[in-house]
C-alpha cells in the first residue's frame, strides 16, 4: 500500500485506532508511578524511593537516543513487537520489586521498553500528506496523551484499592495485548536509512548540528515539560496537605481535569499546518508561565483545576507545533529527528521530576512553583530570543 493511499484513509480507521491504542499503552506505563508514589514510600521507604519517577523517565530518555534511531533501519513492526514483549516483562519485575532499590532499577527498564510508541509516531507522520501532518499528528498525540493523563486515574484507583504492585501486574497483559495488535494492524516497512547502529547513533550529533530549528524545538519542549512534570511528580505530596487532605485515588482523578487539554492536540496539528508552528510553540511557553502563576497564587481548588487544564494545554500544543517543526526537516531521518526532540524532551521531564522532588523537600510547595515558574519563564525567552535574531 502506498504512502498516500494509507494518507488519505480517514484518522476512525481501524489500523488508525489500533495504533492510538498501542502508543496510549506504552507511554502510560512511566506515568503509573506518580499518582502512586505515597502509598509505595509506605511499603518500601527509603531515601532512592523518591527517585522512582525519575529513573522511570530517564528510561524513557535512553530509549529515545538507543532505541528509537533504529527505526530508520530496522523493520519497524518486528522493533515494535520485540519492544512491547520487553515492557511487559520490566512490568513484571516492577511489580516484584522486593525493594526500593529493585523498583528504580524496573522503572528504568519500564521507561526504555515504553519508547515503543515513538517508534509509532514517525511512521504516522511519514504516510501523512505534508498538508495534513500536523493534524495527523495532532489527533494521534490526542489519544496517546488522553491515555496519559486517564493513566494516573487508573493508577490512582487501582493501588488505593488493591495495591500499588496491582497496577503493574495489570500493565503488563495489556502491553501484551498492545503488541500483539501492532502486529496485526501495521504494514512492513522497508527501511529508509542503511547505517551500523554506530554510525546511526552518531549521525544524531550531526542532525543536531545541522539543524538550529532541530535545537530550538528540543530545548523548548525539554523546559515545557519539565516544568509539567515538575506539577505532576510533587501533586500527591501536595494534596495529602491542607488544605487538601486527599488521598492516591483523588490524585489520580486530577488525570480526568487534565484531559481537557487534550483538545489542544489536534487543534495545534490544524493551526500549524494553516499558519505555522511557531506561533503554536510560543502559546504553550506562554501557558506554560501562566498556569503557575495560577499555581503560586491562589490554593483553592478551582484554581489547582484551572492551573492544571493550562498547563496540560500548553505541554500538548508545544508537543505538536514542535514535532511539525522536526519532521518537515530530513523525511529520510525522522525517527532519529524524533530522537532527539523527544530525547531532550525526556531529558528535561527526568530533570523536573528530580527537582521537583527537591525543592519540595527543600522548601514546599512555594519552592516548587519558584521552579515551575523559572522553566516557564526561561521557555519563553527561548522562543522570544530565536524571534529577536532573525
Amino acid at each position: 500500500m502506498s504512502a498516500q493511499a494509507v494518507a488519505e484513509r480517514p484518522a476512525t480507521t481501524p489500523d488508525a485506532r489500533w495504533r492510538t491504542f498501542a502508543m496510549a499503552i506504552a507511554v502510560a506505563n512511566i506515568y503509573y508511578n506518580q499518582p502512586m508514589l505515597g502509598l509505595i514510600e509506605q511499603d518500601l521507604p527509603g531515601e532512592v524511593t523518591g527517585l522512582v519517577p525519575t529513573a522511570t523517565q530517564a528510561g524513557y530518555a535512553a530509549g529515545l537516543f538507543l532505541l528509537v534511531p533504529l527505526g530508520d533501519v530496522v523493520e519497524r513492526r518486528s522493533l515494535i513487537a520485540i519492544q512491547f514483549g520487553g515492557l511487559a516483562a520490566a512490568l513484571v519485575l516492577a511489580a516484584l520489586a522486593p525493594t526500593a532499590t529493585a523498583l528504580v532499577l524496573a522503572s528504568l527498564v519500564v521507561g526504555l521498553s515504553a519508547t515503543v510508541a515513538q517508534q509509532i509516531v514517525p511512521l504516522a507522520a511519514h504516510l501523512a500528506a505534508p498538508e495534513r501532518r500536523g493534524a495527523t499528528v495532532g489527533t494521534i498525540l490526542s489519544g496517546i496523551l488522553t491515555g496519559i493523563l486517564l493513566s494516573r486515574t487508573l493508577a490512582g484507583f487501582v493501588a488505593t484499592h488493591a495495591g500499588w504492585r496491582a497496577m503493574f501486574w495489570l500493565g503488563a497483559p495489556l502491553a501484551v495485548v498492545a503488541g500483539a495488535a501492532m502486529i496485526l494492524a501495521l504494514p512492513r516497512q522497508r527501511p529508509e536509512a542503511t547505517m551500523r547502529y554506530g554510525a546511526l547513533l552518531r549521525s544524531l550529533a550531526g542532525l543536531w548540528r545541522s539543524h538550529p530549528a532541530l535545537r530550538r524545538a528540543a530545548g523548548t519542549q525539554a523546559l515545557v515539560f519539565s516544568a509539567f512534570t515538575v506539577f505532576w511528580t510533587v501533586l500527591a505530596f501536595r494534596l495529602r496537605e491542607p488544605p487538601y487532605g486527599y488521598g492516591a485515588d483523588i490524585a489520580g482523578l486530577f488525570g480526568i481535569v487534565g484531559a481537557v487539554g487534550v483538545v489542544a492536540a489536534p487543534l495545534s496539528g490544524r493551526f500549524a499546518d494553516r499558519y505555522g508552528s511557531r506561533p503554536v510553540v510560543l502559546i504553550g511557553a506562554i501557558l506554560t508561565l501562566a498556569s503557575w502563576i495560577v499555581f503560586g497564587l491562589w490554593a483553592a481548588l478551582p484554581a489547582l483545576l484551572a492551573g492544571i487544564v493550562l498547563l496540560d494545554f500548553a505541554m500538548q500544543s508545544a508537543l505538536v507545533a514542535n514535532q511539525h517543526i522536526v519532521f518537515a526537516l530530513a523525511p529520510e531521518a525522522r525517527a532519529r529527528l524524533n530522537t532527539v526532540l523527544m530525547g531532550a524532551m525526556f531529558l528535561g521531564g527526568a530533570l523536573g521530576s528530580a527537582a521537583g522532588t527537591s525543592a519540595w523537600q527543600a522548601g514546599g510547595w512555594q519552592a516548587v512553583v519558584a521552579l515551575g515558574l523559572a522553566l516557564g519563564a526561561a521557555a519563553i525567552a527561548l522562543q522570544v530570543a530565536e524571534r529577536v535574531g532573525r
